[in-house]
């Protein structure tokens, strides 16, 4: 039996498990050098998300975090998708956490008027660029990022959703 999956608002209470997961996903299956430190966001995730066009949501199985996405409202009907993550045993079509979280996100921005989602992403995340472009993500170049688009140092290819 799969176990069910549910995706809840970010509560202060996942804190420890979301910067766990992150941490884990970037350091130790795709090898990037960046720590807690580099990611403030993850320590105060309640101001940096949650407000405006923005949020943070957590993906749950039996309680324990298994997955992450936050939009970052950049503004002007604007927002960047962030914090896309989910546990490697989580990803894939069997529990479907990965596609549940965007469309959840992507729902939740309709419903707020939002006309455009950006992101950033590493070269790295092969499997990450193929999914997004799935889900009717564009590529698209640094120059026709938003002006308030907040770049990472890691990251180089970029993509768009045009909300309908």
């Amino acid at each position: 039996m799969v176990n069910s999956i549910l995706l809840k608002e970010y509560a202060t209470e996942y804190q420890s498990q979301v910067v766990d997961l992150i941490l884990h996903i970037q350091q130790n299956e795709y090898n990037i050098a960046i720590t807690k430190e580099d990611q403030p966001d993850l320590l105060d995730i309640e101001n940096f998300y949650q407000h405006g066009n923005g949020n943070f949501w957590v993906a749950l199985s039996e309680g324990i975090v298994v997955g992450t996405v936050a939009l970052l409202d950049i503004g002007n009907h604007k927002t960047a998708l962030r914090k896309m993550f989910v546990k490697q045993n989580y990803r894939g079509k069997a529990f479907n956490v990965s596609n549940q979280l965007l469309q959840y996100a992507i729902e939740w921005a309709k419903k707020r008027s939002v006309e455009g989602i950006y992101l950033g992403t590493t070269p790295q995340f092969v499997a990450a660029h193929r999914f997004y472009e799935k889900n009717e993500f564009v590529s698209i170049a640094p120059d026709e990022l938003p002006m308030d688009f907040p770049i990472m140092k890691v990251d180089t290819k970029f993509y768009k959703y045009t909300i309908q």
